[in-house]
């Protein structure tokens, strides 16, 4: 099963993230064979928690992995739950001294842009979730220091996710959908 989710992920990364240039990062580094996929088949919240420890200290020790995505295939499958997770996790990494070194981005198959966000209208169909949709939960570990290297050389890197908005909001609903259906090999989008 974890080598599906895998796959699944995957073809996320490759003809969503990478093909449409959501993340102008990502190809290099898919490129180079230094993305690491790792499925958490935890059941337990506590137990995802310490998985996530026990990633960020491979990528300490492991300079060939320069980002881990930790796909999440048990728990947080409700999206306010997965929040609560994220929440907890980003003061998990500050308590264990990873605050500058690491820091996580968020990705659901349920993601809804935050309330009061300038590109949010609150509506669970806008395609501009899209930007943050996978076919998993996911935790995305990025290294600070290669993010920080990495915006210095991309010109006006602000204005990413306003771009990609846009573009999955011209896509629209139906489209985005169509992306994450085919690597679920889910039916079409009938909303």
């Amino acid at each position: 099963m974890s080598q599906t989710i895998i796959k699944q992920t995957q073809c996320w990364l490759d003809n969503f993230i990478i093909a449409l240039n959501i993340c102008p990062f990502a190809k290099k580094e898919r490129d180079k064979g230094s993305i690491r996929f790792f499925v958490d088949e935890s059941v337990e919240v506590s137990q995802a928690l310490e998985n996530l420890i026990l990633e960020c200290e491979r990528l300490d020790t492991d300079k060939e992995i320069e980002t881990t995505l930790i796909i999440l295939s048990q728990i947080s499958q409700d999206f306010n739950d997965y929040l609560d997770f994220l929440e907890i996790a980003n003061q998990l990494l500050m308590t264990q001294n990873y605050e500058g070194t690491y820091q996580l981005a968020s990705f659901h198959p349920h993601y809804v842009l935050a309330d009061g966000s300038e590109f949010s209208n609150n509506a669970e169909d806008d395609p501009a979730n899209y930007t943050n949709r996978s076919p998993y939960p996911m935790l995305h570990i990025i290294r600070e220091e290669s993010l920080e290297k990495a915006l210095e050389n991309y010109p006006q890197p602000e204005l990413i996710p306003e771009r990609n908005i846009q573009l999955c909001r011209k896509m629209g609903i139906k489209r985005t959908h169509e992306f994450l259906a085919k690597c679920l090999n889910l039916l079409p989008y009938s909303g």
